[in-house]
Parts: C-alpha cells; structure tokens; sequence
C-alpha cells in the first residue's frame, strides 16, 4: 500500500507545474490556495486544491523534505538596479532591497522655475532604511487610486535609486504642469531629497528599451511609452497598469497625467497616508517660497556643489559641501550681492521602524520624515 501511495505522489510532483510551488516576480495569478510552512528540517508545500491528493475526507497530504525551487527572480529585477554605480542591491527569500543615495548620474533641478530653495543632497537610503521590494508580488483586493488622493512620500523606487512620487503635489496639483520640476521630471523635497513625479523615461538609454525603468512599491514594474517590442501601449487602467498576454501585471509610463504609475494594484503596507518606505534625512530646516527664481545650472566639483538661479534678471547661487559625517557648510549669495554662510547638522539616526529583513548594511534609518511639501502655498 505505501509503496503505492509513493507512487502516485512521485507522478503528482513530476507532472505538477513549477508555478505549484513560486510566481514570477510580476505574475499575478491568484494561486491564493498556496502556503508554506518552514521548519528546521524541512520545508512543508501545501498544494493547490486542484492538484491536492484526497486520500480521505480528514487528511490533507504535505510533501516534506521538498527543497523549493531558488529564488532567480531578485538577480533578475537587480540586473537593472546594477547599472547604475549610486546603487547596490541585496536580497533574501521575500525581498529585493536597494540601498542608494538617490542622487543620479544625470545633472538636476535645472529648469525648474518653481522652488522653494531646495537643493538635492544625498540620503542614507541604506541597511535597515534601504528600500524594498517583494518578490512575489500579489494584486490587493483594495488597490490604492492616486489621481484624486495624493499620498505622501513615494510610490515607486527607479532603477538608478531615485525615488519616484505621484503627479500630485501635496495639495493635489499637477507638479509638471506647475513648472516645479527640472528636465528630468524631478525636484527636491523640503528635505533636500531629489525624486521624481514623472515617469524617468530617459532611463531606457542607460537599461535599453523595453526593459523596466522603475518598480512600484508594490513589485510590479513600470515600463515606458511602448511595449518591449517597440510596439503601442494598449488599454490602461485606472492605475496606468495592464496584464501583458502571458497574464502578468504591469504599469506603464504615459505622456499625460498620470505619467506614472496612478496608483498600487498590488498588496503594500500602510503607514498613515503613505506606504511603508524608507525615511529621508534633513540638514536645513524647511525653505520659503523664492518667487521669479529659476534653476539655470547645477555643478559638482569633488564634494563642492553650486546651484545657480536667476532672480528678477540677476544672478544668485548656493555652494554647498560636506564638513563631517553629518555637517554641511552653505554659502548663499542673494541676486543684490550679499553673502552669508550657515552650517548645519544633520539630525542623529534613529530606527525608523522598519521590522525584518536581513542584518543591516551601513548605518541605520535616519529620524522619521516624508511626504512630498514642496512647491509654492496656494494663492
């Protein structure tokens, strides 16, 4: 009787799909019936109703000592991350996560001709304050719509580490169309943290054309203008996503709002308005409103940076660079020709409260902070 009971499960486990036992890092099949169970010696499967043997009505068979197929799916999203030299991946079973600086390899904030005098500076995106992504993905049954709800913070991370936010500004207007980003579709928060409110299409030079340019915190990639083939973008739905013909999820970049993703059709956590990410980390207190003001230029020579604006037809800049681990030296110098100097420490670390993942790399999560406030106060 055992000797036929073995029989049939070795010809259920030769004939059972690998999709049985994993999901593609962007399939959305809702394989809901699938759980596993970990042990010190084993790893339990529980199999999918279709394909669980019912000996009797009172037993339900698990397969032990089964080794689980490797995970391939996080080498395959972190090929993209690793194009760009600002940031480094790593991962375990459940997560991809990227540490970067979200400073890019592309010049910033020129153009921009709404600003609150904010500068990019470099954020300790690292061990526990990495961003994360799931490996497997799974679509929510109360996905989350951005087009009439801006929420704080970031929705995606794009593949040279910069994060990305909705199209709305924090009070629920067209960040693009206000000429508050620079010619890259990005800009700086009151936190001196650059990220994006447009999809970075131009990412496609650097990671080739129809392959991601982003993630949504979700796991689900963002694409740009056409499909892979080169060829149009079909139907999208309210959230700039569509299932491809193999029945996998995907968001796509588009020329008008939303431009990016317009939402999460796939499982997040929540932390008040926002989804659950890592925390920027300021130096200067918040910055007014510099009206007329436009970004011409953004230089870096070494750690010495300047940015230069122009203010009613005269000249201003800021230079700015690093002093100590945590302090920066700012030089203003105003459009009527008068120089000042401030320093600034950048607040101690503290756990940003992040649970699991894999032992830190780097330092820990700097003090709580999101949520996108820039951009001038309604009038």
């Amino acid at each position: 009787m055992m000797l036929k009971i073995r029989g049939i499960v070795a010809a259920v486990l030769a004939l059972l799909p690998l999709s049985a036992f994993g999901h593609d890092w962007h399939n959305h099949a809702p394989h809901k019936s699938e759980s596993r169970q970990n042990t010190s010696n084993s790893t339990k499967i529980r199999l999918p109703a279709e394909t669980r043997l019912n000996i009797s009505t009172t037993r339900k068979i698990y397969f032990t000592n089964y080794i689980a197929r490797p995970n391939q799916n996080a080498a395959e999203i972190a090929q993209y991350f690793n194009k760009f030299k600002n940031v480094k991946t790593r991962s375990d079973s459940n997560q991809l996560y990227i540490e970067c600086n979200a400073i890019p390899d592309h010049p910033m904030m020129i153009g921009i001709r709404n600003w609150q005098q904010q500068v990019p500076l470099p954020q300790p995106f690292t061990g526990n304050n990495a961003w994360t992504l799931p490996l497997r993905p799974k679509l929510s049954d109360n996905p989350i719509s951005v087009r009439k709800n801006p929420m704080r913070g970031a929705i995606a991370i794009a593949v040279n580490g910069v994060p990305i936010f909705c199209a709305l500004n924090n009070r629920g207007e067209d960040a693009y169309k206000l000429g508050e980003l620079d010619k890259w579709g990005g800009h700086c928060g009151r936190g001196d943290d650059y990220h994006y409110h447009i999809a970075p299409v131009h990412l496609e030079e650097v990671v080739g054309k129809g392959n991601p340019i982003a993630f949504a915190l979700d796991g689900f990639p963002i694409y740009g203008y056409t499909e892979s083939d080169g060829s149009p973008v079909g139907k999208l739905d309210q959230y700039n996503g569509q299932f491809d013909a193999n029945g996998k999820y995907h968001y796509h970049a588009t020329k008008t709002f939303p431009y990016v993703n317009g939402g999460l059709r796939g499982e997040v956590t929540l932390r008040g308005d926002q989804v659950e990410q890592p925390k920027d980390s300021p130096v200067r207190p918040g910055m007014p409103p510099l009206r007329g003001a436009q970004i011409t230029d953004i230089k870096t020579k070494g750690e010495v940076r300047e940015l230069t604006y122009t203010l009613n037809g005269r000249r201003a800049k800021i230079v700015y660079q690093p002093t100590s681990a945590n302090g920066w030296k700012f030089t203003y110098t105003e459009a009527n020709g008068s120089v000042r100097t401030e320093n600034y420490e950048r607040r101690a670390a503290r756990d940003n409260g992040r649970r699991g993942g894999p032992p830190p790399r780097g330092r820990g999560g700097p003090p709580p902070r999101g949520g996108d406030r820039n951009g001038p106060p309604r009038i």
